[in-house]
């Protein structure tokens, strides 16, 4: 079964901005209103104001930097939030660019693996009542949490290559991918969750897309939107690398050479309704269980409002399972 999910595409200073993106949620049926990792507004606080506000909708994180927080604070505000709003939540981690793992830490990570796997463990083992006692190279722990209970709490992990996927096989219930084309995820990504997941003995994660999209119109520059949007993972690192793995060319040109490349291998969606519609439906047939449309770009160039007016455009087209 397939779904299709909204990310919210901008970072709110007063929550209540946020308000429309989680009403269409509830509207169109959505399967969850996402959210990124901002510095404005904090993830967690926004979604338990819209909850307030009586806008509950199962929420996901997609991603918080696991620089940000220990372990134990990730599995509070996770348990936090699903018994605030009432329904489920995927809490998506991931380590950050080495750039931020240096402003936060001192140094980057040595392994991002170890940390990614040392912090899902802690937060799994807290969100499920376990009493724990981790020594880790990164995270540690001794203790538990007071039970409480709640909605389904999924755990998820960022990945954007296959070490990551083959770990989030291993330890996560949900793998979140950002600009990763189709093809990708069908010929690397995928197979290495399931390779994961497999030498773990256990079922592979449910796999969801984060997907920037925006509709053509003869007044918008589709190169133009996709930068908008996207620009700062386009010039990071570690999403250079897996574009180039992705057949993406990465090479000295500029970000709007790049961009065309991406638009080109349907890492970013456009078109008329029908046919954006029809190119997220390649992720479905990847092998994507949730495509989440991402108008950041659409917000960013042209406002929140058209950002919804895309939205609604596209749900109209797209036919759930």
């Amino acid at each position: 079964m397939s779904h299709s999910s909204v990310l919210l595409p901008f970072i709110p200073t007063r929550p209540e901005q946020a308000a429309p993106f989680a009403a269409f949620t509830q509207w169109r049926n959505s399967r969850m209103l996402w959210q990124g990792q901002g510095l404005l507004g904090e993830q967690h606080q926004v979604y338990a104001h819209l909850a307030g506000l009586g806008l509950g909708v199962p929420f996901g994180l997609g991603v918080s930097l696991m620089p940000f927080r220990h372990p134990l604070q990730a599995a509070v505000e996770a348990r936090s939030l699903a018994a605030a709003s009432g329904h489920p939540v995927v809490a998506g981690f991931g380590p950050g660019a080495l750039s931020l793992q240096q402003a936060m830490l001192g140094a980057p990570y040595k392994s991002p693996l170890t940390a990614a796997r040392e912090y899902l463990t802690l937060v799994r083992g807290l969100l499920d009542g376990h009493r724990l006692d981790q020594r880790g190279e990164y995270f540690s722990f001794t203790g538990s949490l007071p039970p409480l209970p709640t909605p389904r709490i999924e755990l998820g992990l960022g990945v954007l290559r296959p070490g990551m996927a083959r770990l989030a096989g291993e330890v996560a219930d949900v793998a979140i991918t950002w600009l990763t084309p189709p093809a990708y995820l069908r010929e690397r990504l995928l197979p290495a969750i399931r390779s994961g997941a497999e030498r773990a003995g256990r079922r592979a994660p449910r796999v969801v897309a984060i997907v920037p999209a925006a509709l053509a119109d003869p007044d918008r520059d589709v190169v133009e939107v996709l930068l908008a949007g996207s620009s700062a993972h386009l010039q990071a690192p570690h999403y250079r690398d897996m574009l180039r793995q992705a057949g993406v060319p990465v090479g000295p040109g500029s970000l709007a050479d790049l961009a065309r490349g991406l638009i080109e291998a349907d890492g970013f969606v456009t078109g008329a309704p029908r046919d954006a519609a029809a190119r997220l439906d390649a992720y479905r047939d990847a092998g994507v269980d949730e495509v989440v449309i991402n108008t950041t770009g659409v917000c960013q160039k042209y406002g929140p409002r058209t950002a919804l007016g895309d939205l609604e455009a596209l749900f109209a087209e797209l036919g759930d399972d």
